[in-house]
């Protein structure tokens, strides 16, 4: 077994291992009285409203896919929308495994049906992710801006969770590695472009990677690319406030209670694989601040995830058999 192998290994049953400690921490003060509560709660639920939830959040990855489209077309393509939107699906389902990866096997899965180069794809998911990040700051200083009493206390959990949590410093760790590892490899093609024929490759393959993180310049509808992740946010804001109706306990919170959901539960997916454990943990502690109790809150916290997570495996099991073959013909004329 290589050691890049064993080292991907560890680092996922880490990650497994805190979610699974943060989900232990969300049920541990359930008793028998609780799980009671708790099972009436799910019984009571209107649980048609997953449907709606799961159409909202299948209907955002598609926007995401036609994004993504945005970026690769000006770099000299014409990909087709229907196979950016099966990609992500398939790559937010990697991602529930090993963290971080799916985004290069979308890459490397839209790469085999568009032939477009895997680097310049990379390049354009790192300017999606950064685009992301923008947002989530945006969304967490309206949550702040319009609910500034909970400042101090989301602050206080967050800080006892990155103190008590190895995931953070693990992150840490692994990104300084990278920096490194990139560093000295890059001073190493450097010294040896003209010598090397190593070296011209990884040139090369960075000149791609540029290429597709300065696609960004070259969109032909930067007005429709904000639109599209604006409208992806937005779609994401409307998934949660909509679980609020299915539980008459939470059916009166509105969109500043949505909004710090949408917060809190966007760092729980980047805490673990696919949020397991952490996202549940984070919403039960988060709704509890607004008066919820234990156990609808904790009901609350859990049917999101489960939802969110049902839509990315069987959206992603199923792109995984409808990619092959709406490109079958394309394939057959190659």
């Amino acid at each position: 077994m290589s050691k890049r192998l064993i080292t991907t290994s560890l680092q996922y049953i880490l990650f497994l291992g805190i979610g699974l400690v943060f989900a232990w921490l969300s049920l541990r003060e359930l008793d028998h009285e609780k799980w009671t509560q708790l099972k009436a709660s799910f019984k009571d639920a209107k649980l048609w409203l997953i449907v709606p939830v799961s159409l909202l959040l299948l209907f955002s990855h598609y926007l995401r896919g036609l994004r993504w489209k945005l970026l690769v077309d000006p770099m000299g393509y014409n990909v087709k929308a229907l196979n950016t939107f099966l990609t992500v699906l398939i790559g937010y389902l990697v991602n529930l495994g090993v963290p971080r990866l799916g985004e290069f096997i979308r890459c490397t899965a839209l790469s085999r049906y568009e032939k477009v180069e895997v680097e310049k794809l990379v390049g354009t998911v790192i300017v999606e992710r950064l685009f992301d990040a923008v947002c989530l700051l945006i969304v967490f200083g309206l949550t702040i801006g319009l609910q500034p009493e909970l400042y101090e206390n989301i602050t206080a959990a967050f800080e006892k969770i990155t103190t008590s949590s190895p995931v953070v410093e693990k992150n840490n760790q692994s990104w300084i590695i990278i920096l490194i590892l990139l560093a000295g490899i890059g001073w190493l093609v450097w010294k040896n472009k003209k010598r090397s024929e190593l070296g011209q490759q990884l040139i090369g393959i960075g000149k791609r990677i540029l290429n597709g993180l300065l696609s960004v310049k070259k969109i032909n509808y930067p007005q429709r690319f904000l639109g599209l992740t604006l409208a992806i946010w937005i779609l994401y804001l409307s998934a949660g406030y909509i679980g609020f109706m299915a539980f008459d306990t939470t059916k009166n919170y509105g969109i500043t209670e949505a909004l710090t959901i949408l917060s809190v539960g966007s760092v729980g997916m980047i805490v673990s694989p696919g949020g397991i454990g952490v996202y549940a943990y984070l919403v039960l502690h988060t709704m509890q601040l607004y008066g919820l109790d234990y156990t609808s809150a904790l009901a609350f916290g859990w049917i999101l995830w489960l939802v969110q997570t049902a839509v990315i495996l069987f959206g992603g099991v199923i792109s995984f058999g409808v990619l092959p073959l709406i490109n079958s013909n394309k394939k057959n004329n190659q």
